[in-house]
């Protein structure tokens, strides 16, 4: 496809031209372009149904199958709700049947009242609000009209949107940087406000118009690291897109801003008079820069792929200076944002006036460095102190297994870019899952197998050419949103993550399914009005005291055990691992509390597995965290004891993928619980896992008292404790432990030495 005929993604409709704040640093209103004072103040009905008609047009004849529309002004709240409403009513009845619709807004937040919040979810229009941090940093700018600040309302209007009943239409916060501002204070009153994501902003800026520097050339840089060490210091609690998009590209995925990466422009404008603009960040570098001559009126968008400027922020890698070209990060930097680049010419007029690099180079650069060495080293998703110190004494509790959490997810996005890359070939699916919110993509990933199936792409450079789509379905229908796609068939069923799987008699090799809202359908039909030939198996959860775990027996990557996995269970099993499941948490929770929160935090899946007669089995995968295969024992306290047991091995995977831990890992030694020697990464893990099971004897001995089975829980009370001694002082001389590793050894001692024989 050329570059004139390349689609346009995202489309901002400019809906008002004024704003009720009068914000010093804003690219509208205080930079050179003035061109707001000459438009209308509202979008008339009758140009926004113009602006609809092209965007479906432009979506019809690019067969994009979903597209980006932004509400933005000026302030769009001004235009009203129940306009607003009818807005979005408007775009959605003209793309019905061309293509899905994922309608944002950005607004400072001033009128956002209940019922605009309630109409905001209703109508599906995902908001974004402008907050600059703590009071003293938000009130440096964005002022009212009499000179009064605007935090309150802002914080007031956040907390109202983020409410459980309108979260579903929260976007995040977006955050002009201001240096003069403290970056952590910053970071923390706005993670403090558990936003779905956080935008940081450089303020726009040319070299005609540099940024301030009070410090020096990398202030933005400096200010920005501040904050990305304190939020991995506190594992990462709310997405960052700068920092997420810059480890993306630096893995070969897509960047979540357009300040960033080789991607083409894909943006663009109508103002309120149905101008057809360029990005409105280019208001910084003159009166009329935007411009394109072109009117919904009368143009297509095509029409605008054509003009200059456009296609001069389609060139890539090409279209960057030479020193640019040049740069070890320009992939990921990607130039930084277009506008950033420009400075006068001294002699010609024109595009040349972009051929530099952005004015924030320094700062791109030592950020970028820093955030990409952050992620290579092994301490890249720190825990917190008091986190590694519980799961080294063997537990941890929820917040220290959310980190774990946070950081796989982490880990599996980076697999995920990596599978993407080695897919034999792009396609519509693969498209879905990088447009995907970052709430939807966050959980795709949470699905424990999703780490095994992007390996296994990664390793045979072969897909599963189903997975893709289901991964894309399974996230939107959990999360919201729309979407379509034909899906291949795998052995005549698809599996969709976290939902369950369709099992398709005869037919053909594909279906197509559609999430809307939350519902699914097959070929059409909802799950609950299937035509014949067509079963659909939801995924069946074990419920225990408010704790909610899968029992998978149908993901097709799941199979990845020594042991055989079960095939889909009858109701009546079901029915037995549910009671079981019911009776061994009350177990842990009464017995065994201290294993109990970090379970419930962590534990997503159990898959059943099959059983050799007389033998009790449970099994775990590195490449699973929150999941293990388990056979279900006879006993309610074995199985109590192989949940928390196998959970100990999916803590200390996690904390392995995190850290390094031991310098050694050559040589073969022997432990108390295999009759053969075993490496040092399996004593570790022994050791750490066989640390929960002494301690599960010694409660359970101390409990039975003087029952006839008193003497034998003390004996294997004092059993494991001195196995997992022994092993422990293994490890200490033969594995070489790092730093991290002999924290891990001393706490692990610790627990040990506190558990003593219990009383018989």
């Amino acid at each position: 496809m050329s570059g004139e005929t390349r689609p346009f993604r995202q489309i901002v409709l400019k809906v008002h031209s004024r704003c009720d704040l009068a914000c010093d640093h804003c690219y509208v209103y205080r930079h050179e372009d003035q061109s707001w004072r000459g438009r209308p103040v509202t979008m008339s009905r009758e140009t926004f149904r113009l602006a609809a008609g092209r965007i479906a047009e432009h979506a019809r004849s690019h067969s994009l199958s979903r597209v980006h529309v932004v509400f933005h002004g000026g302030e769009p709240l001004l235009v009203g709700r129940e306009r607003l409403r009818g807005f979005a009513r408007e775009l959605r009845h003209a793309l019905d049947g061309v293509s899905s619709l994922d309608l944002r807004m950005q607004t400072n937040g001033l009128r956002l009242d209940e019922e605009f919040c309630a109409m905001l979810a209703d109508e599906g229009i995902v908001t974004g609000i402008s907050l600059d941090g703590d009071r003293i940093s938000h009130d440096r700018h964005r002022m009212t009209p009499d000179g009064s600040g605007s935090y309150e309302d802002v914080v007031r209007a956040v907390r109202r949107l983020g409410a459980p009943e309108y979260r579903r239409a929260f976007g995040g916060i977006l955050c002009t940087v201001d240096v003069e501002n403290d970056p952590v204070a910053v970071y923390r009153a706005l993670a403090e406000l558990d936003p779905p994501a956080i935008d940081f902003l450089l303020p726009h800026a040319t070299w005609d118009r540099p940024p301030r520097r009070p410090r020096g050339e990398t202030d933005y840089a400096d200010w920005l690291i501040a904050v990305h060490e304190r939020w991995t210091a506190d594992g990462k609690p709310v997405p960052i897109r700068m920092f997420e998009s810059i480890t993306r590209l630096a893995n070969g995925g897509l960047s979540l801003t357009e300040a960033l990466g080789l991607g083409s422009s894909d943006l663009l404008v109508v103002e309120t008079d149905g101008a057809i603009e360029q990005a409105d960040w280019l208001k910084t570098v003159a009166h009329g820069a935007p411009e394109t001559g072109f009117h919904v009126a009368h143009d297509g968008f095509d029409a605008t792929a054509a003009h200059p400027g456009v296609r001069a922020q389609r060139l890539g890698l090409d279209g960057l200076s030479a020193q640019c070209r040049a740069c070890p990060v320009a992939a990921v930097c990607g130039g930084g944002l277009y506008g950033h680049r420009f400075r006068t010419p001294v002699e010609v007029q024109g595009p040349g006036g972009f051929d530099n690099p952005s004015v924030y180079c320094a700062d791109l650069l030592k950020l970028i460095r820093h955030v990409k060495a952050a992620v290579g080293s092994a301490v890249a998703h720190g825990l917190r102190p008091s986190h590694f110190d519980d799961l080294a004494a063997g537990y941890g509790g929820a917040a220290a297994v959310q980190e774990l959490e946070r950081s796989q997810r982490g880990l599996r996005r980076v697999l995920l870019a990596a599978a993407r890359r080695a897919a034999p070939r792009p396609s519509a699916a693969w498209e879905a899952i990088w447009g995907l919110s970052p709430a939807a993509l966050d959980a795709a990933l949470d699905n424990p197998y999703v780490r095994v199936w992007a390996l296994d792409v990664c390793e045979t450079k072969e897909s599963d050419p189903g997975r893709p789509a289901e991964i894309a379905l399974a996230a939107v229908a959990r999360t919201g949103g729309s979407l379509s796609l034909t899906v291949p068939l795998r052995d005549s069923t698809l599996q969709l993550p976290g939902l369950g799987r369709l099992v398709v008699d005869g037919g053909g090799r594909t279906v197509t399914v559609s999430a809307e809202a939350g519902e699914l359908a097959v070929e059409g039909s909802r799950l609950g009005a299937l035509p014949g030939g067509m079963l659909w198996q939801p995924l069946r959860y074990l419920e225990a005291d408010g704790v909610r775990v899968a029992l998978e027996d149908s993901d097709p990557y799941r199979d990845q055990y020594q042991t055989e996995v079960v095939p889909r269970l009858s109701d009546a099993a079901f029915r037995s691992w549910q009671d079981a499941f019911s009776e061994a948490w009350q177990v842990i929770r009464a017995e065994h509390p201290r294993y109990a929160d970090g379970l419930a935090a962590g534990l997503r899946a159990v898959t059943p597995l099959v059983a050799p007669p007389g033998h009790v089995v449970a099994e775990t995968s590195r490449h699973a965290f929150g999941a293990f295969g388990v056979a279900l024992p006879s006993s309610t306290e074995e199985l109590a004891l192989l949940l928390i047991h196998e959970f100990q091995h999916v803590k200390l995977g996690a904390l392995q993928d995190m850290y390094d831990l031991l310098g050694a890992h050559g040589g073969r030694h022997t432990v108390a619980w295999r009759p053969d020697a075993r490496p040092l990464n399996a004593v570790l893990q022994g050791a750490y896992a066989h640390l929960a099971v002494a301690d599960v004897w010694r409660r359970r001995a101390v409990r039975v008292g003087r029952a006839s089975d008193t003497y034998d829980a003390a004996w294997l009370a004092e059993y494991w404790c001195g196995a997992v001694r022994d092993a422990i002082d293994t490890l200490a001389g033969a594995g070489e432990p790092t730093g991290v590793g002999e924290r891990l050894l001393a706490g692990m001692r610790a627990t040990v030495q506190t558990l003593g024989p219990p009383s018989r």
